[in-house]
């Protein structure tokens, strides 16, 4: 049971770190929605929480950062707020994880077992909070680029943002953020169950002498 324990939290560890990354990534990766028209077949535009870039056909790419942050749209501002919130929490939770793994010789003879468990699950708490985090601005900026795409108000003619690249980075990180929050907490679960006092029933025995003694019988 106790290497079941060290193997779930390393593999819990492995993928919260690898998730955060892929969080890192979406954060600054400016493929949030991409657009092409047919009207210039040779450009592509992607825009992201930070900047706006424009992508030859020969591959070729132009970014420009936005010129102020008042101008921003609501959900734009909300999404670059969910995701540092996100990644800070996640370092947070991964720090906070890293004493209490069981190949780790932390906590001394003050900490022990208890406190230790105690740190493992909340940094898998913190890993879901991450996740979640995550997964709210992508999906809302997800659920817009539906909304406007399939607006029948808007000509056919008049080109339509998609989902782009860092959309599914960021569904990934989300997902694999609480995937393992939930193995880190679910190994705590798995650790050695200390044994069980072994009961003893004590009675008297009385010898051919005459005197007494005692014998005790382990159950």
């Amino acid at each position: 049971m106790a290497t079941s324990a060290c193997s779930l939290e390393l593999l819990g560890l492995l993928i919260y770190i690898g998730a955060w990354l892929c969080a890192l990534a979406t954060t600054i990766l400016p493929q949030w929605l991409t657009m092409s028209t047919s009207l210039l077949p040779v450009e592509s535009f992607d825009q992201g929480l930070w900047e706006t870039c424009v992508v030859q056909d020969g591959g070729d790419t132009e970014c420009r950062s936005y010129d102020t942050l008042l101008g921003l749209s609501n959900h734009l501002k909300l999404a670059r707020i969910f995701m540092c919130t996100s990644l800070a929490v996640g370092v947070l939770g991964i720090l906070v994880a890293t004493p209490g793994l069981s190949l780790i010789n932390s906590c001394g003879r003050y900490g022990g077992s208890q406190t230790k468990r105690a740190l493992t699950i909340t940094g898998g708490v913190l890993g879901m909070v991450s996740g979640v985090l995550c997964l709210i601005p992508i999906c809302y900026t997800a659920h817009l680029a539906v909304t406007h795409f399939f607006d029948e108000t808007v000509p056919d003619a008049v080109p339509r943002w998609e989902f782009g690249d860092a959309l599914f980075c960021g569904w990934a990180a989300g997902f694999l953020l609480i995937v393992a929050g939930l193995v880190m907490v679910t190994s705590c679960t798995c650790l050695q169950v200390e044994p069980q006092p072994v009961l003893q029933r004590r009675y008297q025995m009385k010898s051919t002498d005459g005197s007494f003694r005692k014998t005790v019988e382990y159950v």
